[in-house]
């Protein structure tokens, strides 16, 4: 089944794309800084926003669907 009908595989995938682009903009940071004002690639960026500002609740996240995928 897509990820894009399944809810919880649509969150995974998301907070899997925070965390990567996170981590990324953390190592490179002109990689995704200089994409910014572009239409496609600037959601790497607003991504990378993300996880950057609410990084206690994207962790807490991250936890709660390991927790749930370890319990299925």
């Amino acid at each position: 089944m897509s990820a894009l009908f399944n809810f919880t595989s649509l969150l995974q995938v998301v907070l899997l794309l925070i965390c990567c682009c996170t981590y990324i903009h953390g190592q490179w940071p002109s990689l995704l800084d200089r994409y910014k004002d572009h239409e496609a690639l600037g959601g790497f960026w607003k991504l990378a926003r993300i996880g950057e500002r609410a990084s206690p609740y994207v962790s807490l996240a991250c936890i709660l669907m390991a927790i749930n995928q370890f319990n299925s």
